[in-house]
């Protein structure tokens, strides 16, 4: 028997107390910082025991990758929706790292995490090899519909493009964290310009 719409299960209930549970972890991250951010604030955060959230998740850092992963979902479902021709990447990228300053906690995890992630025996490292590597393959296709309108600089392929762009867009990110009266739209502008030729002939 095939569940109607809106039907809810315990499947449909387990999904959505683990829902809870991250949207509370990432409020928790965001206003205490990842270090004082407690188990138990997080479930109690999320209407729920510290032993009904050990359930769903075993750790903090378990915890950790799972709020990243939402948000990398978030940012994947809108960046489909809004990157809809190759020349909407570029002003979607700037948007991306403006919202990404209003929560410099998570922007600070997420850099640490995937640092952390380089080491083939981490628990997050097929998760971020994964995600790069989807990352680049989305980057280069709409970079690939520039250069076939002639608006990709000579002697640069999509691929170095998109490896390009992560690194800019890391680096960037960094450099904020570190300084953040940096003005990082200026500089991203600029890279986009030295990959990118003018629209008009």
């Amino acid at each position: 028997m095939v569940n109607k719409p809106g039907t809810r299960g315990p499947y449909a209930k387990t999904a959505a107390r683990k829902a809870d549970i991250v949207r509370a972890a990432r409020d928790s991250f965001a206003e205490r910082g990842f270090a004082n951010a407690s188990l138990r604030d997080i479930a109690e955060r999320a209407g729920i025991t510290h032993a009904g959230l050990l359930h769903h998740y075993r750790s903090k850092d378990e915890l950790l990758a799972a709020v990243l992963a939402q948000r990398d979902t978030e940012e994947w479902r809108q960046g489909r929706a809004q990157v809809d021709r190759a020349e909407s990447l570029g002003p979607y990228l700037i948007e991306v790292l403006l919202h990404h300053q209003k929560s410099p906690e998570l922007m600070r995890l997420w850099l640490e995490l995937a640092t952390a992630a380089s080491r083939p025996d981490h628990p997050a490292h097929l998760y971020f090899v994964n995600r790069y590597e989807s990352s680049r393959t989305h980057v280069a296709r709409a970079v690939r519909e520039r250069a076939a309108e002639g608006q990709l600089r000579e002697g640069i392929s999509p691929e170095i493009a998109a490896v390009l762009y992560q690194a800019v867009l890391n680096g960037l990110q960094v450099q904020w964290l570190l300084d953040q009266q940096l003005d990082i739209v200026e500089p991203l502008n600029a890279f986009l310009s030295l990959i990118h030729t003018p629209d008009d002939p």
